[in-house]
């Protein structure tokens, strides 16, 4: 029995002895591309029940069949954090996405803006980055990827307990707003499109008893710098990586 070093996330329960059936895709990556055969032996989880060996136990060009051996990492939750974000081109999109998973939100939200390039995007597409990226980084969790909406829906539903830290290029200093905060809390982290907030916007912000404004440095940060950032700074100060 070979092992190896591939990672599958699978919508399927995990449990010893339980057969894990496989899609027409996972069975062309599996047998096609990675080349494993019968008695190989794998990695899968589900998002749920933590990280199980597995090993291969019928192959097929349109499918096939894993079987659960044992638990091999217990299940584990990134922090109560989503990450909203205004969509911009689509490979920095994408980049956006990945880092979110690998960094630990919980949840990922793409908002619509005035300023918004982006009028749609593909959730499908968006979410399967999020796979991909939890199997490449170990995670046993993987965020749910909403559909776009408009802020201004959004902020009408925002739950009260949730801080929603908006990241203000026109503020100087973060850490001093976050370093009191409650850890374990309720968060979400907005970051806005290329061409910034809308006057209105800012001000909806600005006046909204959850929203905290925070900077993000002296220097003006692309899009998808700026949510690397903004995580960073949140899970040293108040997430999973102390």
């Amino acid at each position: 029995m070979a092992g190896s070093n591939v990672r599958l996330y699978v919508d399927h329960p995990l449990g010893q002895g339980q057969p894990v059936p496989l899609t027409r895709d996972q069975a062309h990556y599996l047998f096609g591309v990675m080349r494993l055969q019968d008695g190989d032996a794998l990695a899968v989880f589900n998002g749920r029940d933590g990280e199980w060996r597995a090993t291969v136990t019928e192959r097929g060009k349109r499918g096939g069949t894993l079987t659960a051996e044992a638990q091999s990492a217990p299940q584990l939750d990134p922090p109560d954090l989503w990450l909203l974000f205004a969509p911009i081109k689509k490979a920095r999109t994408d980049f956006i996405v990945e880092k979110a998973a690998e960094m630990g939100a919980a949840r990922i939200m793409p908002v619509q803006t005035e300023y918004t390039n982006a009028e749609r995007i593909r959730r499908d597409r968006l979410q399967a980055h999020a796979i991909e990226a939890a199997e490449q980084c170990g995670g046993t969790y993987v965020p749910p990827v909403d559909e776009l909406r408009k802020i201004d829906a959004i902020l009408d539903d925002w739950p009260p307990d949730r801080r929603l830290i908006f990241c203000d290029e026109a503020l100087a200093g973060a850490r001093h707003a976050l370093a009191d905060q409650q850890e374990n809390g309720k968060w979400a982290i907005l970051i806005g499109p290329e061409g910034g907030f809308s006057p209105a916007e800012r001000d909806r912000l600005c006046s909204s008893p959850f929203v905290s404004q925070i900077s993000l440095g002296p220097r003006i940060l692309r899009a998808d710098t700026a949510v690397v950032a903004a995580l960073a700074l949140w899970q040293s100060l108040l997430g999973d990586w102390k």
